[in-house]
């Protein structure tokens, strides 16, 4: 009898370390209520528009999962991220968006109205600028680590509740002035995504919700084929303890020694693209605090999960520049250092929106 193949042997043995997985994790909170919005929000933005094509809708994830150490959990091995490239990249996604049907209300108005609006002055080469983001209408689902950074806050202090905010006469509050423009920017754009329907946030503390989060989103996602975009940034967890195998108190602090048996997270990254989703259009990040392996391991990561795009950063620049890997290119995306707000998430957003956009075409012609 034949040997069994390599390649099926390894994905038996992957099916059986995600079936483990999701079979001991904890059931999570609120599981129905997750569907029901998260399906509510697929569904408001699949609806045809104008052209007949429903939007496309991009998971962003963001920030760093836990590993509980203990199943009513006070010590837990964390991953580093703050959050800010998804949260800034949701951001730019929107801004760009929101600005566009800005102006395009502006030139009707002025077009109905003419010189009855007073000072509605109007710049085109700002909507050519953002044409090509209402071609992409992104709807965007924030999957954020609970307390990482959020959209919107890239203009305000670290303590922004603290530090915005002063105490008036009575009971009252009042922004201050130093930060009135930020704070009512901040709001106004955040409270624009979420009543237009085009943000949906979802916050994840340990790598048991994470993942469960991500195959639950995954599932409507499918549906929608080409035009959904998974931007895979937060930093996910590489070892955990299963939860079986957790004890169930706090670990107590007697011993000079703690011996923990961490297991690998299997590798979902492979399920998603092979079975949770596998028509969307994938991207991943590989970070690296050697330069020197970086697009090495990136490409590594291209080729073994099968992403459409890797993003290499390299932890001392990741704010500066990027590299934007996929199977034919390898594409350095800088900030515009002559404009002081400006972030690398901006042109790399860009990019990727436009590659995105050539997936569908090619996806199209393909059927």
């Amino acid at each position: 009898m034949d040997a069994p193949n390599g390649s099926q042997d390894t994905e038996q043995t992957l099916d059986s370390q995600v079936k483990a997985f999701f079979d001991s994790a904890p059931p999570l909170q609120n599981r129905n209520d997750i569907i029901q919005k998260l399906n509510h929000f697929i569904q408001l933005n699949s609806l045809s528009s104008e052209n007949g094509i429903g939007k496309r809708i991009v998971c962003v994830t963001s920030g760093g999962t836990t590993a509980p150490l203990e199943q009513r959990c006070v010590r837990y091995v964390d991953n580093f991220s703050s959050g800010h490239r998804g949260a800034t990249s949701t951001e730019y996604l929107f801004l760009h968006l929101l600005l566009f049907l800005f102006l395009s209300m502006k030139l009707f108005l002025g077009y109905l109205f003419g010189d009855l609006l007073e000072g509605n002055e109007y710049n085109v080469a700002d909507c050519v600028e953002c044409r090509y983001f209402l071609k992409a209408g992104y709807a965007v689902i924030f999957l954020y680590r609970r307390g990482s950074f959020q959209p919107f806050c890239r203009s305000l202090p670290d303590d922004p509740l603290l530090d915005c905010f002063e105490a008036t006469e009575g009971l009252n509050i009042q922004v201050g002035e130093a930060y009135s423009k930020a704070v009512k920017t901040a709001i106004v754009d955040h409270h624009a995504a979420v009543n237009s329907g085009l943000l949906l946030k979802l916050p994840f503390s340990t790598i048991f919700e994470y993942l469960q989060m991500l195959q639950i989103i995954s599932k409507p996602m499918k549906d929608i084929g080409p035009r959904a975009m998974f931007f895979l940034a937060a930093a996910v967890s590489d070892f955990y303890v299963p939860w079986k195998d957790m004890v169930e108190h706090k670990i107590q602090s007697g011993s000079h020694i703690l011996d923990v048996k961490l297991v690998q997270v299997p590798k979902m990254l492979s399920v998603l693209r092979k079975d949770w989703a596998p028509v969307a259009f994938c991207i991943s990040f590989k970070l690296e605090t050697d330069s020197n392996i970086l697009i090495k391991k990136a490409r590594g990561a291209l080729e073994k999960y099968n992403m459409h795009a890797v993003v290499a950063n390299e932890l001392s620049t990741r704010k500066e520049q990027v590299v934007v890997v996929t199977i034919d290119d390898k594409i350095t995306v800088q900030r515009d250092k002559s404009k002081a707000d400006d972030d690398v998430e901006n042109p790399l957003i860009k990019l990727l929106s436009q590659r995105h956009s050539a997936y569908i075409e090619d996806s199209k012609r393909m059927r």
